[in-house]
């Protein structure tokens, strides 16, 4: 009699993950510094340096903010709107809305470009759902918490590290850490012990033989491919710079708000109240001194006013920074509040925006490969195999152009009268500039309209006893 005995998962993790596990985590912790920093400047939190010539130390204290790295990165991510996820060849894509939908992607995509942009990377984690019957679960994960391994040559991870919270599972007063492993073969939950060691709570072997994260790089280089953020050290030291120019006007309002004014010949009893006693300087700045008296000599004292502090000179400064700034990120010099007396024209608020434009489309084709390949993840965890190589996912953006609804609408007439798209076509809906759901919509009523026209034949040519019932599914009319 053979006793088989089932092969049971490890509660404990293995040499080789632990060691991987060390390695992941000191990749991770390396850069943390590096990614609060950018947070900082994000968040108008960041340390400015004072040099410690031109600042008193009554106003060490005094804060300046400028927003500019945070008015670049939001510009870039307004116009990284994704709409929908479709089949390259036209098929019926509700398998994909469904996945779309239960992970709420169109709105977390936003937090994942946002994060990308401001840290350099971003990550998308694919697992399986709560319940046998749920979609898969897509995650977007901060690099704070995650690092993934490299592998430059095949273009793909070969591990991956996560560190959060356990949510309680874990008894009280146990470190509330918990470590996500994946592997290609497997994805291993554990959290640490109160000996110091660590305890395997799951242990989901899923057999993909790929590791299910996708990460979102922005700026790769062939010797960089984890990615950089665009808070770069030039913007950081123009807006340092800038920081400091607005702190020297305000330390020039507190010395030179009031004019200063200078009194000379005066008697000492000009100083003191009606008891004798000194006056404090405010008390005699603000009393204005309506009143002098005569020297010894019948000479009337002499007063005067020193010119008062103009701003212009610094201000001047910060619309150089702006415009160095503007040119940083792309963006047109008003976006950054640089303004001149002679406003720009519509067309020409346009043309300067073509380098935004230009790299918005750069990121859109960077961001929108790691999406399909999220969504193919996705599919694999769904179905147990990999989706068919041949079909082909597409993302939908919206444009990330600014063009007027009449200009859109113009072109698209031209190439449909051209005979270059047909009228009924889906291109033309999306050169049109309308939503996704709006083409939706679109599709829903042609499909309507189609099915009533067949029927308004069909009554003409029959009697109206004998007028058959038509019903209309999926873009075919059947009729019975």
């Amino acid at each position: 009699m053979t006793v088989s005995i089932p092969d049971l998962p490890l509660l404990t993790l293995s040499d080789d993950e632990l060691a991987l596990i060390n390695v992941l985590r000191a990749d991770m912790l390396r850069d943390r510094w590096s990614l609060q920093l950018r947070d900082a400047y994000f968040n108008g939190e960041q340390l400015v340096r004072d040099l410690g010539i031109s600042i008193p130390p009554q106003l060490k204290g005094l804060h300046t903010v400028i927003g500019w790295p945070r008015v670049g990165i939001e510009s870039l991510e307004e116009r990284l709107d994704l709409e929908a996820f479709r089949w390259a060849d036209g098929g019926d894509s509700s398998d994909l809305a469904e996945i779309v939908n239960a992970n709420d992607l169109l709105d977390e995509s936003s937090l994942a470009h946002l994060d990308a942009l401001t840290y350099g990377r971003e990550y998308l984690t694919i697992g399986s759902g709560d319940d046998d019957d749920a979609p898969p679960l897509i995650s977007v994960e901060s690099p704070l918490d995650m690092t993934l391994m490299w592998d430059a040559r095949i273009r793909m991870g070969v591990a991956g590290l996560r560190e959060c919270q356990t949510d309680g599972l874990v008894e009280s007063g146990a470190d509330e850490r918990m470590l996500v492993l994946y592997l290609p073969d497997q994805t291993v939950t554990a959290v640490p012990t109160t000996s110091g060691g660590w305890e395997v709570i799951d242990r989901d072997v899923h057999g993909l033989g790929v590791v299910p994260i996708v990460r979102l790089a922005n700026r790769q280089r062939t010797a960089d491919r984890v990615g950089k953020s665009e808070i770069t050290q030039d913007v950081m030291s123009i807006t340092d710079a800038a920081c400091r120019r607005l702190m020297g006007i305000e330390v020039a309002a507190e010395f030179f708000g009031a004019p200063q004014r200078y009194i000379l010949g005066a008697s000492e009893s000009a100083f003191q109240d009606a008891e004798g006693n000194a006056k404090s300087a405010w008390e005699t700045y603000i009393g204005r001194v309506l009143a002098l008296e005569r020297d010894e000599d019948g000479a009337v004292p002499t007063v005067g006013q020193f010119a008062a502090h103009d701003p212009s000179g610094q201000t001047k400064i910060i619309d150089l920074y702006a415009r160095i700034m503007s040119a940083q990120f792309g963006l047109p010099p008003h976006m950054l509040g640089y303004t001149t007396d002679n406003p720009a024209s519509a067309d020409a608020i346009r043309s300067t925006e073509a380098k935004l434009v230009k790299r918005s489309e750069r990121r859109i084709r960077r961001f929108g490969s790691r999406w399909e390949e999220a969504m193919r993840l996705a599919l694999w965890v769904r179905d147990g195999e990999p989706p068919d190589k041949t079909r082909r996912i597409e993302t939908v953006w919206r444009n990330p152009a600014t063009p007027t609804v009449a200009a859109q609408a113009d072109a698209t007439v031209k190439l449909v009268q051209a005979g270059i798209i047909p009228a009924d076509s889906d291109v033309a809906l999306e050169m049109a500039g309308l939503t996704e759901s709006q083409r939706q919509q679109v599709r829903a009523d042609r499909i309507r309209a189609r099915g009533s026209s067949v029927l308004d034949r069909l009554a003409a040519l029959a009697p109206a006893d004998t007028v058959p019932s038509a019903e209309v599914a999926d873009g075919d009319v059947s009729v019975g």
